[in-house]
């Protein structure tokens, strides 16, 4: 398990996750115990480890409240592979059950990907040392080796020495970045690869093969010659040392045991499988889908192209707003295998004020950090800030309730004209007051038809 996940008591998590994501404690209390769990499970002995299943997690409240920031943020600060899934999406025309087992092979191949950054940060100095080799071999090849009893050979050596100094001062060139105009012409593979067709029921990703390895034998990787600058040389040297450097087999077990072990997927929208099946249209298969859903989150083998992968301790997530279901109208297994439900609060004026101005990524701090780009200051006073988390409360009860996400409607078109005008003008300095967000939104908000269009 990692570091982090190790060192993080569940009131450090809490901590962390209200850097985020304001209010919700009971739901940040629920994930936070249930990370640590994980941890837990890995220290106890062998026999057990397997016993002992993840406390998956329904969370229950409306759009916008931050049910999908918690899970995400939740996974970040694990450093464990997270995949979110529209549950709603295997109720489609066409649905087939087996798509439900790639919501494990998309873990697995993120989890792939994570680990091998992971190691290519770890090589990532050895691998600029031989791409800095391979530049300078470039730029001045070796010298051919002589024979040792050759007559000539107080000349070789001084033809070594002096080989020796130019290839130090091409080094000094290439560090301090004298030589970057240069041109270098490196083999690099094609990417081409024939033409063809193949007519399958299924993706080849989702039969877990790899066409290029399948046919590898039969049609070679070709080579070309591609001229490019230097640093971009350099970068794509280090890429290919980092490559060499770096075991895949060792890559693929450690990412398949965190998938294993860590792996949280977040399922959105359950209730759109939850209740009775209409009969026809498109989501005719709902208790079909959750039937197919079972075995994943029970725990099964699901094969990917890396190997066999055992869904049994991967953390699932689930949430809904259940306006028309209720948890209960889920099957009785699903239901089982979600023994802990939390209800989240429907946000208020309050919380938006927060939402607005306490997270490390509050979208007032953004909107500053864009306008400084162009040297152009905003500031909001705490009026206009009240205003608007007003305005977003009002609008959510006349129109859809849509939680934050109400707050970026209202400062886009806010800020519209300002953002639109600010490269051309003048202006240093813009203060948004609560009469400034009035005049520019008052129209909009007592025009109920335009607030549903606009807002």
């Amino acid at each position: 398990m990692d570091k982090i996940d190790q060192e993080l008591t569940p009131k450090q998590i809490v901590q962390e996750l209200d850097k985020y994501i304001i209010g919700q404690d009971n739901a940040k209390k629920s994930v936070a115990i249930a990370l640590r769990n994980r941890w837990r499970r890995q220290q106890v002995a062998d026999e057990l480890r397997e016993e002992i299943m993840p406390n998956n997690i329904i969370l229950i409240g409306p759009t916008g409240v931050g049910k999908t920031e918690i899970a995400r943020r939740l996974a970040r600060l694990a450093n464990a592979p997270f995949v979110k899934v529209e549950a709603s999406k295997f109720t489609e025309v066409g649905y087939v059950g087996r798509d439900v087992e790639s919501i494990i092979r998309d873990l697995v191949d993120l989890a792939v990907s994570m680990v091998r950054s992971q190691k290519t940060a770890q090589v990532e100095e050895k691998a600029a040392e031989l791409a800095e080799e391979r530049l300078l071999d470039i730029l001045l090849p070796p010298i051919a080796k002589g024979d040792e009893h050759d007559t000539k050979k107080v000349e070789t050596d001084e033809l070594k020495a002096k080989w020796n100094r130019t290839r130090e001062k091409l080094r000094d060139q290439l560090r301090s970045g004298q030589l970057n105009e240069r041109t270098l012409e490196l083999e690099v593979p094609s990417e081409n690869f024939p033409m063809m067709q193949i007519v399958s029921p299924m993706g080849i990703e989702e039969m877990g093969l790899n066409i290029q390895d399948l046919l590898g034998p039969m049609f070679p990787k070709k080579i070309k010659k591609r001229k490019m600058k230097m640093p971009d040389a350099r970068r794509y040297l280090i890429q290919e040392e980092s490559q060499k450097l770096i075991d895949m087999e060792e890559v693929i077990r450690e990412a398949i045991q965190r998938v294993e072990n860590s792996g949280i997927v977040f399922l959105d929208e359950i209730d759109k499988i939850a209740g009775e099946d209409s009969g026809h249209g498109p989501d005719v298969s709902r208790e079909g889908v959750q039937r197919d859903l079972l075995p994943v989150v029970e725990g099964t083998n699901v094969l990917t192209k890396y190997g066999m992968v055992k869904s049994d301790h991967v953390l699932f997530i689930a949430s809904g707003a259940f306006h028309a279901a209720k948890p209960s109208d889920l099957i009785p297994e699903l239901q089982g295998r979600f023994p802990i439900r939390v209800e989240l609060d429907s946000l208020t004026t309050e919380d938006f004020v927060r939402i607005l101005t306490e997270p490390e990524n509050a979208l007032i701090k953004q909107y500053t950090a864009l306008l400084s780009t162009e040297d152009v200051k905003i500031d909001f006073t705490k009026e206009a800030i009240v205003q608007i988390a007003q305005t977003a409360s009002d609008v959510n009860e006349k129109a859809e309730n849509i939680g934050a996400r109400r707050l970026h409607t209202i400062l886009t078109t806010l800020l519209e004209d300002i953002l639109f005008e600010v490269p051309d003008s003048k202006i240093k300095k813009i203060t948004i007051t609560d009469k400034k967000v009035q005049d520019t939104l008052k129209d909009i908000v007592e025009d109920e038809d335009l607030s549903r269009y606009i807002l």
